[in-house]
């Protein structure tokens, strides 16, 4: 499937091409959202049946829909082989976790579950009920070791969802520029990597979009756009993904130390960074740890540019952006 429709926004025109070269536009469906991937094929080559065949094979390392898939296995306590994509994101997952004093950590999948953002049905909840989960929630609490994942609790389940589709991103970048693809952008539910340039011989244009309750995943404003060239950008937010119970909102960010979904100022957190996986880890992260706590630690992580949408205390809509970021913005 073809078509030049991206949720991300890439915002670019193939009429008025700078040269000759041939890009091409795949689309489809993965882990549970839609991909757009746009390539210079160097010998006018599609590679929409190989991009096909590359997910599905992630797939079955990632999706906890699949019974079948490598974190399926650790979470039913089945002795799996993990190779290195996969520890190379559970390693990542393990040192954003610490960054974060546990604001990221993928053991939250019980509590997603029971809040109804998980893999599984949605549960009534009790105050008991949330700290038995929390009791079972936290990154020290798993391990590898000797081959082995580790627990101290084997009702303690992993979820991905908050890293993985970036990692994926990154993936398939390397896919592509084995294929020899100098030039794509990859985007995978939101989360894009973008490398060289479009196909108008410019950098890649990202929409950072709106954070708008009322509005679908493609009808929404524009909070902005940047220009990114061998950079990746992953936003998180709540404005999406969320529901109303007894007249009480909950969204899908829940903070893994208290086992409630957040209830912040901090409306989206858009991150850049050098790959994908770093970037969707610690836009989740920044949305547990709120505005001022994810301005704080922004400033100390290495190669990581922050643009953050909050409320203040007047509840008038503000943005935060690193000093650095301004010079991606249009």
């Amino acid at each position: 499937m073809k078509r030049i429709l991206f949720y991300a926004i890439s915002l670019f025109l193939l009429n008025g091409c700078k040269n000759d070269a041939v890009y091409f536009y795949n689309s489809g469906a993965i882990y549970g959202t839609y991909y757009h991937i746009t390539y210079e094929s160097p010998e006018g080559q599609d590679f929409q049946e190989a991009v096909d065949l590359k997910l599905a094979e992630y797939n079955l390392l990632f999706s906890p829909f699949d019974e079948n898939s490598v974190i399926s296995k650790i979470n039913n306590n089945v002795d799996v082989t993990v190779d290195s994509v996969f520890l190379k994101c559970f390693d990542k997952a393990m040192e954003v976790s610490r960054m974060t004093d546990g604001a990221f950590d993928i053991t939250i999948a019980p509590l997603a579950n029971a809040w109804g953002f998980g893999f599984k049905n949605k549960r009534k909840l009790s105050e008991e009920s949330i700290d038995s989960l929390v009791e079972i929630t936290g990154y020290e609490k798993i391990k590898y070791e000797n081959g082995k994942f580790i627990k101290t609790d084997l009702r303690i389940m992993i979820s991905m969802s908050a890293i993985a589709k970036g990692y994926i991103c990154d993936l398939m970048g390397d896919f592509l520029r084995s294929k020899g693809c100098r030039n794509y952008l990859v985007d995978i539910g939101g989360e894009v990597v973008a490398r060289g340039v479009n196909a108008k011989g410019r950098p890649w244009r990202i929409e950072i979009r709106k954070p708008d309750e009322s509005a679908s995943a493609f009808d929404s404003q524009r909070q902005g756009i940047v220009n990114l060239h061998n950079k990746a950008i992953a936003t998180s937010g709540n404005y999406l993904n969320f529901y109303i119970e007894d007249g009480k909102k909950y969204a899908h960010t829940i903070d893994p130390r208290m086992g409630y979904p957040v209830q912040y100022s901090l409306l989206s957190a858009s991150v850049i960074a050098d790959d994908c996986m770093t970037a969707d880890a610690y836009a989740t992260a920044f949305m547990v740890l709120g505005i001022e706590k994810s301005v704080e630690l922004s400033r100390i992580i290495p190669g990581v540019d922050v643009y953050f949408v909050y409320e203040d205390e007047s509840g008038d809509r503000k943005v935060y952006m690193s000093a650095e970021i301004k010079k991606y913005l249009d």
